[in-house]
């Protein structure tokens, strides 16, 4: 009974045995688990750009307001722009004006303002007269009869349909800022 026993004491000591390394090599893969998310949420992964995403941030525009106050005064409208990026389906741009605007049209495309600084009258609608064509789709120049005014000033958001006639007039303020989308393909 006595050889029965130590075989017994000695199959638990080995079985205990067993059981502690696999439970230590279970504890091992258990913080390395860990470790692999902790790092994996503490140090995020090198952010791919997606295509087509853009951001533009009031403190990434302001130096490019500032070089186009510059540019403007050498324009006959004291006026100057900057094409941010262009896409199919639209396209941003950043304007700076000193002075009153030509009339437009756009046949094909929709405008639509985020008013950054200063303060405009905007006169939009009514029948563009004497317009020149400048380019495919698009006229400048002439007037407007029967327009309506709206005041623009910052933070303001206006969108302008296609083939309505619209005009920016200063009105005494000595600039005017603002961010453009134009969404084409009408």
């Amino acid at each position: 009974m006595e050889g029965n026993t130590r075989v017994l004491q000695s199959a638990v000591a080995t079985s205990n045995r067993y059981l502690w390394s696999e439970r230590k090599l279970s504890m091992k893969k258990l913080m390395t688990l860990w470790l692999i998310v902790v790092v994996g949420v503490v140090v995020p992964a090198e952010e791919v750009p997606l295509p087509g995403f853009e951001q533009w941030t009031a403190s990434s525009l302001k130096p490019e307001l500032a070089k186009l106050a510059e540019e403007a005064p050498a324009d006959p409208h004291r006026f100057a722009v900057r094409q941010l990026a262009d896409y199919p389906n639209d396209s941003f741009l950043l304007v700076h004006r000193a002075g009153d605007g030509q009339v437009e049209w756009h046949e094909t495309q929709a405008d639509i303002f985020l008013v950054q600084s200063g303060s405009a009258t905007l006169i939009v609608g009514g029948q563009l007269v004497n317009g020149e064509t400048v380019g495919p789709h698009e006229k400048r120049n002439g007037s407007i009869i029967g327009g309506v005014h709206r005041r623009l000033s910052a933070g303001d958001i206006v969108r302008i349909p296609p083939r309505v006639p619209h005009q920016l007039l200063l009105d005494g303020s000595p600039e005017f800022n603002y961010f453009v989308i134009k969404v084409k393909g009408y």
